[in-house]
């Protein structure tokens, strides 16, 4: 579980149109994409694409995060933190929250995902809607201690259905960058 610092400010978090200085194209591109980014990941690694569990159960929410769930400021709710492993190797740390209430009310067992990727249900529940994405530069504060690094580019969105939301945010690790250009540059070798 990560500790939460309340010394350290929410960041500001930015949809693609409210961005006044842009990261990269690559950057940008994978920030904003659509699809699942477990099957992205999955395609990206062939194949040896895996999730660590790191901390599940119930906490109270940052602020940021009651914000976007329309919360009252301290709720409390379910939180999950994992890892997204490329062939073992640590390239995204995801953290998904969900309100108390409206997560017992649904139904749905976070609770019992284990190594499955939450993502995968969210986008084969055609009752989810996902929200529009936004990114920031992830405080360093609010990352497991051994991945503490200031300037990483996480993008967060809400997955509703009916009175159920869930916040996903997903920080970009600078394995997973290596492990993308990696794969460009192949391709282009090839050419």
């Amino acid at each position: 579980m990560i500790q939460q610092n309340p010394a350290c400010p929410s960041p500001h978090w930015l949809t693609r149109d409210q961005l006044i200085e842009a990261p990269d194209t690559v950057v940008l591109e994978w920030l904003f994409h659509e699809d699942s980014l477990t099957r992205r990941l999955t395609r990206l690694s062939h194949d040896g694409f895996s999730v660590m569990p790191l901390f599940e159960g119930w906490q109270r929410l940052r602020a940021d995060e009651c914000a976007a769930l329309d919360l009252a400021d301290g709720s409390e709710g379910w939180v999950r933190e994992v890892y997204l492993l490329g062939h073992g190797e640590k390239w995204v740390f995801a953290r998904s929250v969900a309100g108390r209430a409206a997560l017992e009310r649904d139904g749905l067992h976070m609770d019992e995902l284990g190594t499955r990727s939450l993502g995968e249900l969210l986008f084969s529940d055609r009752a989810f809607a996902r929200g529009p994405l936004q990114i920031c530069q992830y405080p360093a504060l609010w990352l497991p201690n051994a991945d503490v690094a200031p300037g990483l580019w996480g993008r967060r969105s809400c997955f509703s259905r009916g009175p159920l939301s869930i916040l996903v945010a997903e920080v970009f690790l600078p394995t997973v960058w290596h492990a993308i250009h990696h794969i460009a540059d192949s391709h282009q070798e090839r050419r």
